[in-house]
């Protein structure tokens, strides 16, 4: 399904901004040529005014000055007097008559006969179309001037060849890098979609493993249940207790896991909040310390507490919340700490803030599992035999530690077991 959005967002956000470059892209093509026409057009007109000046200057028109024109390569001249045409350089080819007598016509009726009353002396530049398409293939100048009771007409032609093919080297170009931004921008759509979708992604396998590993761990507790219920009917009243009383355990187990999974579902959800007050740290830690000292002297534990000497000023914490995380990280050590260990319990303060520690000397974490313990469902090889561990603790006081903008660490005992810290 990822993959499909995959690619249809990296397709969406590449597609729109190709359009908006594609449109961009033309506009500037459109500019850009009209500024060249108009350019090139303003050179022809430039050039014609100049070689109409010469005509004007001089009483008389040589053939070299037209062949010198014409030489040039650029233009192509037809000289009419009194509508015969006169050869001064080579005989025009069909294609050449027939391109200056629509030339002419093009001229007589766009231009001549505008002007009613013509004067001695014109030169008028004008663009037009060999094939009647409406595209502008040659730049025309006719020039009419009345020599001893006569008229000489001059026709100069330029094609626009090379404009043409600038225009289309320019449309080309622009073709390429546009294609080019068009990768580019899929690729960069490819790689920002993957990483939008990252996240999205991820939550969907944490959520998958989460309801997996959740299954798991209530079908055990389940199958006890229903066994027990099963095996009861045919047992006596000593047996019966027995039964119940394991259902009554397992049952305790299935209620606390459920409130576990209901506790990382609000908070994964924004629906709980913290309730922040000024709390003595040093007050709570060793309420903690005393509801566990019982505990881990069940198990020949010895607990330790050490707090500053000096009051501490108070944090601005949830002590119900941090007081769950000292019993979660507490009851972890006792229950991996061997007969006759040890767990101490400290409390410091400086410039950075408070800092506490709970420090065992049992199995330990190995360093390949310490970026993992705090994922939910996550235990260690060595503690999947722990019952009544679902694996979620861990992942509970880090999420409460999140929420008051604090970390939690993990690192080794020196001379072997854990130490949790914990920084707000």
């Amino acid at each position: 399904m990822f993959r499909k959005v995959h690619l249809r967002l990296a397709a969406l956000c590449a597609g729109i901004t190709f359009f908006i470059l594609a449109v961009m892209s033309w506009g500037y093509l459109y500019i850009s040529e009209k500024s060249l026409k108009s350019s090139s057009f303003t050179a022809f007109q430039n050039e014609m005014e100049d070689i109409a000046d010469t005509l004007m200057v001089s009483s008389i028109l040589t053939w070299d000055q037209l062949s010198r024109i014409e030489n040039q390569g650029t233009y192509s001249i037809q000289v009419l007097d009194n509508g015969t045409p006169l050869l001064f350089n080579r005989k025009p080819s069909p294609e050449q008559t027939v391109l200056f007598e629509m030339a002419w016509n093009y001229y007589q009726e766009h231009f001549q006969i505008l002007s009613l009353e013509p004067g001695p002396f014109s030169c008028t530049e004008f663009d037009f179309s060999s094939k009647g398409l409406g595209s502008s293939d040659y730049y025309g100048c006719a020039i009419i001037t009345e020599r001893n009771g006569g008229s000489l007409e001059i026709m100069i032609l330029m094609p626009l060849t090379a404009l043409q093919q600038q225009i289309h080297t320019q449309r080309l170009l622009f073709a390429l890098l546009t294609a080019l931004a068009a990768a580019a921008l899929f690729l960069f759509s490819w790689h920002f979609t993957k990483r939008l979708l990252r996240p999205l992604e991820e939550n969907q396998q944490r959520q998958t493993q989460f309801i997996a590993a959740a299954s798991h761990e209530l079908r055990t507790p389940l199958a006890v249940i229903l066994s027990c219920a099963s095996a009861s009917r045919y047992g006596n009243e000593e047996e019966r207790a027995h039964f119940l009383d394991s259902i009554q355990s397992e049952g305790s187990r299935m209620s606390g896991l459920i409130e576990d999974m209901l506790l990382l579902t609000h908070m994964e959800n924004h629906t709980w909040t913290i309730e922040k007050r000024p709390t003595e740290l040093d007050t709570l830690l060793l309420e903690t310390f005393e509801a566990f000292e019982p505990v881990a002297a069940e198990k020949s534990i010895r607990l330790f507490i050490e707090l500053p000497e000096h009051s501490l000023p108070p944090c601005s914490c949830d002590p119900k919340r941090i007081r769950q995380v000292l019993s979660i990280l507490l009851h972890n050590g006792i229950s991996y700490t061997p007969s006759n260990g040890q767990i101490h319990l400290s409390l410091t303060f400086d410039a950075r803030g408070y800092r506490m520690q709970v420090a065992d000397n049992g199995i330990g974490i190995p360093d390949s599992e310490k970026a993992h313990i705090f994922d939910r469902f996550y235990r260690a090889d060595q503690a999947r035999s722990k019952k009544g561990h679902f694996g979620l603790g861990l992942s509970i006081a880090s999420e409460i530690i999140k929420a008051h903008q604090g970390k939690i660490l993990v690192g080794d005992t020196p001379g072997g077991g854990s130490t949790f810290t914990i920084v707000l």
